[in-house]
């Protein structure tokens, strides 16, 4: 995968990707919820996901990007609904893609709806 530099404003250099095809993400998009899934391409707002899932509704992290980074509950009462997966999406206004962690790929996994 392709990466670039970055300079963070506390002057440390980090790399990130230039494109995030290929990476699991979380995606909002303007009229058609948050998703989950494989970028498998993307041409400005217009994204194209793999195995992809709708997220309803979520429990255990405040944001998105908490959601992205350490996953979501589904423990009790606070029962967090992910769809059952697509094989392919097309979400035509993307306003958002954040990479996901390992470890929170698998409170998706552990979430059936």
């Amino acid at each position: 995968m392709d990466t670039q530099e970055r300079t963070d404003t506390d002057t440390t250099t980090k790399a990130y990707p230039a494109s995030l095809v290929g990476e699991h993400c979380v995606v909002r998009t303007h009229s058609a919820g948050v998703h989950l899934g494989e970028v498998i391409a993307q041409d400005g707002k217009q994204v194209t996901l793999k195995d992809a899932r709708r997220l309803w509704r979520w429990f255990g992290a405040f944001t998105l990007n908490e959601v992205a980074l350490t996953g979501i509950s589904n423990k009790g009462s606070n029962k967090s609904r992910i769809a059952e997966p697509v094989p392919i999406i097309v979400l035509t206004e993307a306003t958002e893609l954040i990479p996901t962690s390992i470890a929170a790929r698998a409170t998706f996994d552990a979430c059936h709806e």
